[in-house]
């Protein structure tokens, strides 16, 4: 697979996969992640509460939402659990190219961004205190999380690349793997994903979305702990 990095229209690095897909937003890689997975996600969990929060994003990547969720936790104080998957995941001599902490004003961070990707896969370690990472290396669409999550950052390529991981399937194998109350972000706002979320149980909602993107959407565990009385 041919690999490229790109560079958004914020100034910050994606990667286009065999010059068609790419990892980000063309309109803006950081941006886009800090509008959906921290803005619409992260966020809005932290102002919950003080205990630790566990974390389960759909699709590595560039470790990205990984460094902006190692930021927030660094700077609440919070103790957070990363779980990710990624079947492909980017080799070192990209990563060390990628402008994400030059973007944020914070080149200190390159070597724990790298620590990020430089992580075993398969055993969860500690980053810096207070923030550990388990990636995982295999197919979201059969993942079962480690323990349950409280956020879910869903950034699985578009449907039309990776269809298997928006099926009705995957989020009721998901859901039973969250914390009551537990949310989902997507940038992905089509009516049959939102379909597959609500089969599932989800509350779906639309919310604005960053420069580019009208909507997107966020979906919410019902405040349960009782298992589906029903599963078509």
């Amino acid at each position: 697979m041919s690999l490229q990095i790109i560079m958004t229209d914020d100034g910050s690095h994606s990667i286009a996969s065999g010059g068609k897909v790419t990892y980000h937003s063309t309109f803006g890689a950081l941006q886009e992640s800090r509008h959906i997975f921290i803005g619409a996600g992260l966020l809005p969990v932290l102002s919950r509460g003080a205990g630790p929060i566990a974390i389960y994003e759909m699709g590595f990547g560039t470790g990205l939402n990984a460094l902006l969720t190692l930021m927030e936790a660094e700077g609440s104080g919070r103790a957070i659990s990363y779980e990710t998957v990624e079947m492909v995941p980017l080799g070192m001599e990209i990563v060390r190219q990628l402008n994400y902490c030059e973007r944020l004003g914070r080149p200190g961070l390159q070597p724990r961004f790298e620590r990020l990707h430089a992580a075993p896969w398969g055993q969860e370690v500690e980053i810096v205190p207070g923030f550990t990472l388990l990636k995982v290396r295999e197919n979201g669409a059969v993942h079962r999380l480690r323990r349950l999550a409280d956020i879910v950052y869903y950034d699985a390529f578009d449907p039309a690349t990776q269809p298997e991981l928006w099926e009705e399937d995957v989020f009721w194998r998901l859901i039973d793997r969250l914390a009551p109350g537990a949310v989902l972000v997507t940038y992905c706002c089509k009516a049959v994903v939102r379909r597959a979320m609500e089969v599932a149980g989800f509350i779906v909602e639309k919310l604005p979305g960053p420069s580019g993107k009208r909507e997107i959407l966020r979906a919410t565990k019902k405040n349960s702990l009782f298992p589906h009385p029903f599963r078509p």
